[in-house]
């Protein structure tokens, strides 16, 4: 039974890797699946040998924290790995993980693939040598991705992104609403501060404090109960921690804003609902970005991270857009807000311009329209076919 080791290294490499699997075992039912999961790899069928949350660490001083521990599980990992002779190894994301473990397996004569294309248009091209020495075959989600390795002889397919094909080209934002049990009339905010506990607490006093200015703004008696304001907020959060951290810096908050009522929701997931029902979304940079920019939704992104990450980070990157949807339009289509300019008050004037101006966002989803198209190309499928061609 031919077995194919498989790492992800956090939730949306989780999703990515439950559509890959999923595609595999349309086309082959005997194959098995063993490595690094998160839930939605497992329904699958997947065998994770460790918890995808030992992974989930983001940011140069992050993990220098947490180095040796990562170091050794890797190690481990690879033994463990080795022992189960795969056909085939799968690096979903998580290139500072993964690449090590890809030359390792390649020099073991295993063929060695890695699914989602590392930044290296963004932060870190020179890293293109390494991805060579490292693996067999690259999957790039975006277009502009394969002819940088082409020009280097990495064997490389773009296959697309699997939320263009998931995601209708249509958004119903009325019928989101109904799901979440949101009147109609409302104006309403998706706010997004991240999935890691670190993240959140990075974003979560900023944009409480955020949603506090903007209700002065819209509500003409923000002291009123906040089920009569006109606007809510929705925070969808996947954990009891991070919900817990969100709760914690919305208390602290009545103390600069006494007299602000907040009508904000925090949601256990829907995501998708979430975004879908707003009329505007404020966003923590990542994959939550693409989200947005498929439901066609006008957006500010913002992203905070520690003063030393942010300094080294900042240093590497020789691209002036950090979210996606900026990358992939090749302009500064939505605001970005990094670092010293996230502020509560310049996230509430970006957002204020946006909603003001009716059609620059027409423009934004009429530009996010081509996008989803671009990138809509049957994703798990054409990944499939690349890794079933290497099957011995």
């Amino acid at each position: 039974m031919p077995k194919i080791a498989i790492v992800a290294g956090e939730a949306s490499g989780d999703l990515l890797g439950s559509h890959l699997i999923r595609a595999l075992k349309a086309q082959r039912s005997d194959l098995t699946f063993v490595g690094i999961a998160g839930p939605k790899m497992m329904a699958e069928g997947a065998k994770s040998l460790f918890s995808i949350e030992k992974l989930s660490v983001r940011g140069y001083v992050e993990v220098l924290m947490h180095l040796y521990g990562l170091l050794k599980l890797r190690k481990s990992l690879f033994q463990q790995l080795l022992t189960e002779k795969p056909s085939i190894f799968i690096g979903v994301d998580a290139p500072d993980f993964n690449l090590w473990l890809e030359r390792k397996f390649k020099q073991n004569d295993i063929t060695a693939i890695h699914y989602v294309s590392p930044s290296i248009w963004a932060w870190r091209g020179g890293r293109v040598a390494k991805i060579k020495r490292a693996v067999s075959h690259v999957l790039a989600l975006f277009p502009f991705e394969p002819v940088l390795y082409k020009a280097e002889n990495v064997p490389v397919t773009y296959v697309g992104h699997p939320l263009a094909d998931e995601f209708r080209l249509e958004p119903d934002t009325q019928a989101a609403r109904e799901t979440l049990k949101i009147k109609q009339d409302k104006l309403v905010f998706a706010m997004l501060p991240g999935s890691r506990q670190s993240e959140v607490k990075q974003h979560a006093s900023l944009f409480v404090k955020t949603a506090r200015i903007l209700t002065k703004q819209h509500v003409a008696d923000p002291t009123l109960p906040a089920e009569f304001h006109p606007i809510q907020f929705l925070v969808p959060l996947i954990t009891r921690e991070t919900r817990e951290i969100f709760e914690h810096a919305i208390h602290d908050s009545y103390t600069e804003y006494p007299n602000v009522a907040l009508n904000l929701q925090i949601l256990f997931g829907h995501a998708h609902d979430a975004i879908e029902a707003a009329d505007i979304v404020i966003v923590a940079s990542g994959t939550a970005t693409l989200e947005a920019a498929l439901l066609k939704k006008p957006m500010v992104i913002t992203y905070r991270m520690p003063t030393l990450s942010w300094w080294i980070l900042k240093r590497m990157r020789y691209q002036p857009f950090v979210g996606l949807p900026n990358i992939l339009a090749g302009k500064f289509l939505v605001p970005e807000l990094l670092q010293q300019e996230a502020t509560p008050q310049n996230l509430v004037d970006a957002t204020t311009r946006l909603l003001s101006d009716t059609n620059y966002c027409d423009e934004i989803k009429q530009i996010f329209t081509n996008i989803h198209l671009n990138l809509k190309q049957n994703t798990a499928e054409k990944a499939a076919a690349v890794i079933l061609s290497y099957l011995k």
